[in-house]
């Protein structure tokens, strides 16, 4: 029975397709979309429709109908209803929601406080194909908010590994633009998968925004951190010594090889210098990076003796990774686990621009990354749990 009604179902999108190509296409979808929601609930209810089981743990109760604004138009979609002692909402509604409600809701807020642009108000009307009140985003904020802080301030325990980051968005503040701080914190945990631990926004990124951002993932119960590493962000290394003065730091190895460029005197010194460099890092053991090291110094003490002085102080703080296995180095001894993350961020966030306050930015930036987070720790390993 069930076969045949996926065959006609399949059969029925086929026929819509034939007949009205791409123009049918956002019908054709929401009837798969509406059938693999059936499929679904008769999943989590343990039981077909109409079939008489012990093991059922609930009941279906009807649908309920709901239009979603998508890239192919409007889906009418007819969203199946439980009864009985079982909770049930459609992983295909679910997955993605939060961000895309942030997305809008970041958007409307612009529309509503009067700092939009005639190309905002094209966004925000080819986001939610509707015209949004002052209300409707109040009402949709709260309820957003309040699940997004939940989970900024959840549980943390274990975690080996840390990065950190910080990137900027615009945000308009007492009629001025202004460069707000977005820090985002991510972990490897025991079972060696990532997680994002943390975000936190503020106009500036002075030492005690990390200050009390590291203090409030220590509070959450973060502990058991074996190495941190970051780029060499304003502050950031004091909040470090503040509250995390035991554990290992290690600057990111790839902003440290771009950091080196302005010390170059020549262009044509620049492919031999990053070659140093790559050597360096890329040493089997500590004894040889610094043996590297020392021999770089002196190479440059006459033809680039500000190159030489930057490198004696600096790249020591790129050596806190020899103390893992070699196997662990090459994930850990830069930030691209986060930064590959700050450019989800930005490809979400440069479709609204401007942000109009601080708080639509935490809202936004908070749901693209509780969404990835639950991704993260559902997916595959970072790093194979028997070797942290």
């Amino acid at each position: 029975m069930t076969q045949q009604q996926e065959d006609t179902t399949i059969r029925t999108v086929f026929e819509i397709i034939n007949a009205g190509g791409m123009e049918n296409l956002g019908e054709a979808i929401s009837i798969l979309i509406n059938e693999a929601m059936k499929v679904e609930r008769s999943s989590v209810l343990n039981a077909q429709p109409w079939e008489r089981t012990d093991s059922r743990t609930g009941y279906a109760n009807g649908f309920k109908d709901k239009t979603v604004m998508t890239k192919l138009g409007k889906l009418l979609l007819n969203v199946p209803q439980v009864r009985g002692d079982v909770e049930f909402y459609p992983s295909a509604l679910e997955k993605g929601i939060r961000s895309e409600k942030a997305l809008k809701l970041a958007m409307a807020e612009m529309y509503v406080q009067g700092v939009s642009t005639r190309k905002v108000t094209s966004v925000l009307k080819k986001l939610c194909g509707l015209e949004i009140s002052s209300t409707q985003v109040s009402n949709a904020s709260k309820l957003l908010d309040e699940e997004l802080e939940k989970w900024r301030n959840r549980p943390i325990g274990r975690i080996q590994y840390l990065q950190i980051d910080a990137r900027y968005e615009k945000v308009r503040q007492d009629g001025m633009v202004l460069s707000c701080a977005v820090l985002v914190a991510t972990g490897v945990m025991e079972d060696g998968k990532r997680t994002i631990l943390g975000t936190s926004v503020s106009l500036s990124e002075a030492e005690i925004h990390w200050r009390n951002f590291l203090l409030d993932l220590k509070k959450r119960g973060l502990h058991g951190v074996k190495m941190i590493t970051s780029d060499d962000h304003s502050g950031l290394k004091a909040a470090l010594r503040s509250v995390f003065p035991s554990v290992p730091w290690q600057r990111c190895q790839v902003h440290l090889q771009r950091n080196a460029v302005p010390y170059v005197p020549k262009m044509d010194m620049r492919k031999g210098v990053a070659s140093d460099i790559r050597n360096i890092f890329n040493a089997p053991d500590q004894a040889e990076a610094q043996r590297l090291l020392d021999f770089s110094i002196e190479k440059y003490k006459k033809s680039a003796s500000k190159l030489s002085e930057w490198m004696e102080t600096n790249i020591p703080e790129g050596f806190a990774v020899f103390s893992l296995p070699e196997n662990q180095r090459k994930k850990l001894r830069s930030t691209n686990m986060v930064e590959r993350l700050n450019r989800e961020i930005k490809r979400r966030t440069r479709v609204a621009t401007l942000f109009p306050n601080e708080a639509s930015l935490l809202r936004l930036v908070s749901a693209i990354l509780s969404e990835t987070s639950e991704e993260w720790e559902t997916g595959k390993r970072y790093l194979p749990a028997k070797e942290i």
